[in-house]
C-alpha cells in the first residue's frame, strides 16, 4: 500500500512539474515582443521592414565604399565597440576605441575634422539600427509631405552625455505602406554644442539587400525649411557593401606611429 502511494505521488509530482515547465516556456516572451516592448510600435516595425534588430546585433562588422571624384573613400567599422577606419586616397582616419587618429599618406593637408568625420556617414548608413543604441528616447512629430504622399515621423533624442554630439537630433520619417525608413532630417550640433532647430534632410532614395538586412544604396540631399521639403542639392552612391559576424582585427583601428592624435 505505501509503494502505490509512493508511486502515485511520485508520478503527481513528475507531471506537475512538466505542466509548470510548459507554462514558463509558453509565458516566456518572443525577441518580437520583448523588441516591441522595449521600442515604440512604429520604430519596431520600422526595424522588422529592414530585417530586425536581432539580424543586426548578430553582425560584428560593417564595410561600404563610397565612390567620390578624387578615389573611393572605405568606411568599416566595428558594430560592437564602434572603432572605425576609413581609408581614402590621400589620407586614413581612425578611431581605436579611445582616441581618433589622422594618417597623411602624401603631403596633402586634410580640410576638415576627422573627429566631426570619423563616424559621420556610418552614423548615416547604419539607420535605422542605430536608432536602437542605448540612451535614446522616441517622440512623434507632424508628419512631412512630399508629392503629395505625407510620411510620419519620430523624433530622436539623446540623454546627456551619449556621444560626441548629445545635443544633436534626428528626425525618422517612415513609408506607412512598406514601414521603410524614407527620409531623415538632421540637426549638426558638434562644433556649437547647443540645440538647433536647423535641419538638414537626406531621403534614402534606395536600398540594397545585405545578408538579410535592407541597408542604404543611395542617399539624396533636399533643401529643408520650415519642415519644407526644397529642391534637390546632391547624392550619394554606397556600393561593395558587407557584413560580416566575425569581429575584425583589433589591429586594423589601431594608431600608426607616423600618425597624428587627433584632439
Amino acid at each position: 500500500m505505501k509503494k502505490a502511494a509512493l508511486l502515485l505521488l511520485t508520478t503527481i509530482l513528475f507531471f506537475s512539474c512538466k505542466k509548470d515547465t510548459k507554462a514558463n516556456e509558453i509565458k516566456e516572451p518572443s525577441q518580437d515582443s520583448i523588441a516591441t516592448k522595449i521600442y515604440p510600435e512604429n520604430i519596431s516595425k520600422i526595424f522588422d521592414a529592414h530585417g530586425g534588430l536581432e539580424t543586426w546585433n548578430t553582425m560584428q562588422s560593417l564595410v561600404f565604399t563610397m565612390p567620390k571624384p578624387n578615389g573611393d573613400e572605405i568606411t568599416t567599422t566595428n558594430l560592437k565597440s564602434r572603432e572605425s577606419l576609413i581609408d581614402m586616397p590621400n589620407h586614413t582616419i581612425g578611431f581605436d576605441g579611445n582616441e581618433v587618429w589622422l594618417l597623411k599618406k602624401d603631403t596633402t593637408a586634410y580640410k576638415g575634422n576627422p573627429r566631426f568625420y570619423y563616424n559621420l556617414f556610418f552614423y548615416f548608413y547604419a539607420m535605422p539600427f542605430v536608432l536602437g543604441d542605448d540612451g535614446i528616447n522616441y517622440k512623434d512629430v507632424e508628419p512631412l509631405t512630399f508629392e503629395g504622399k505625407e510620411y510620419p515621423g519620430i523624433l530622436i533624442s539623446y540623454s546627456s552625455g551619449i556621444g560626441e554630439s548629445p545635443e544633436d537630433e534626428y528626425i525618422l520619417y517612415y513609408d506607412t505602406d512598406t514601414n521603410k525608413m524614407a527620409w531623415l532630417a538632421y540637426t549638426v550640433t558638434f562644433f556649437s554644442k547647443e540645440k538647433t532647430k536647423d535641419f538638414h534632410l537626406i531621403k534614402y532614395d534606395d536600398w540594397q539587400m545585405v545578408k538579410g538586412l535592407l541597408l542604404p544604396k543611395t542617399f539624396k540631399w533636399y533643401g529643408f525649411e520650415n519642415k519644407v521639403v526644397g529642391e534637390f542639392q546632391k547624392e550619394m552612391h554606397f556600393v561593395n557593401v558587407s557584413t560580416s559576424k566575425e569581429k575584425p582585427e583589433n589591429s586594423l583601428f589601431e594608431k600608426p606611429e607616423d600618425a597624428q592624435t587627433i584632439e
